[in-house]
């Protein structure tokens, strides 16, 4: 089976209501946006929309899922606790571990779910989300704003992008072209860029990840592949993409999907900053993450020239 990239764009009007949720949610739509219909075989990944009054009852599912809120201020019960949210704010869910939204403010409420494994499909014949017996005495509970280092609020985080780094991530050769410093470095190849880890290892998440990036101007991944599916949800700016060989002008809004082994490479040509939320499933290995294309070229190039000696 060939390598698999996918590119489609958030686009509110694709937000469909899920079935069969008569009384366990109110006001809640989903674009799907990453699954089996795009050759994923990880990586689930959506845009849920919950309207002003909105909830969605307490429930676990049978997947690990992280949220990134992108507008409003909704809020999540989970811990035992009802945190209010807001754009820049991120959530693990353990896989197993009850949780509900709702939304009390006076606007919809949006966040980006990326899960894995992939969530069953209908016609398998069983089930991967439950819905429990709702606790009374958290339900009743005050809304709080994340208390950020308290341990009670280990399973969510804020960030909203690094600030400009300009000076600090100054790279003055061409961002087309520019070389590896090695097969486990991604230093230089990665020269021009910020990356903040969100849900990872160390949050506390076993199966996925989620981390913002941004480019500054020159800014450069160059072409590699990967042991593992990635998502990009671009949030700011323009930047150049090259996957499986295809050039593209991926914009603010649009969302990729490269596949194991699909080859992809960004650039920012242009002289504003780029920024998006990308998400890994399954998590990295701790070596032979990054598999340069350009690396393996001058190997074959160089073989070539040593050929026929005796």
């Amino acid at each position: 089976m060939s390598p698999v990239h996918h590119v489609t764009r958030l686009d509110p009007r694709l937000a469909v209501e899920p079935s069969g949720l008569d009384g366990l949610a109110s006001g809640l739509s989903r674009q799907a946006l990453v699954g089996r219909s795009v050759g994923a075989t990880h990586t689930e990944l959506a845009v849920v929309h919950l309207a002003e009054g909105g909830f969605v009852s307490a429930h676990v599912h049978a997947f690990e899922l992280a949220a990134y809120v992108l507008a409003g201020t909704p809020i999540v019960t989970l811990d035992r606790r009802r945190i209010h949210l807001r754009a820049g704010d991120y959530v693990l869910v353990p896989m197993g571990t009850p949780h509900g939204w709702s939304n009390e403010g006076p606007d919809e409420a949006r966040w980006l779910t990326v899960s894995t494994p992939l969530e069953v499909a209908a016609e398998e014949g069983r089930r991967d989300t439950f819905f429990v017996p709702e606790d009374p005495a958290i339900r009743d509970l005050t809304p709080e704003p994340p208390a950020f280092g308290d341990p009670r609020h280990r399973l969510v985080g804020h960030y909203e992008g690094t600030p400009p780094q300009a000076e600090a991530l100054a790279v003055r050769d061409p961002a087309v072209g520019r070389a590896p410093a090695g097969m486990d470095t991604a230093i230089i190849a990665y020269s021009g860029i910020s990356v903040r880890m969100l849900v990872d290892r160390v949050f506390g998440a076993e199966l996925l990840t989620m981390f913002t990036v941004d480019y500054e101007p020159n800014g450069a991944a160059q072409v590699h592949d990967h042991p593992f599916e990635e998502t990009y949800v671009f949030l700011d700016g323009e930047i150049d993409a090259v996957l499986d060989g295809e050039e593209h002008r991926i914009r603010a809004g649009d969302v990729v999907f490269a596949g194991v082994g699909s080859t992809h490479g960004f650039f920012n040509t242009g002289s504003g900053r780029v920024r998006w939320i990308e998400t890994q499933a399954p998590q990295p290995p701790m070596r032979h993450a990054y598999r340069w294309v350009d690396v393996w070229k001058r190997f074959e190039a160089g073989l070539s020239g040593k050929q026929g000696g005796g």
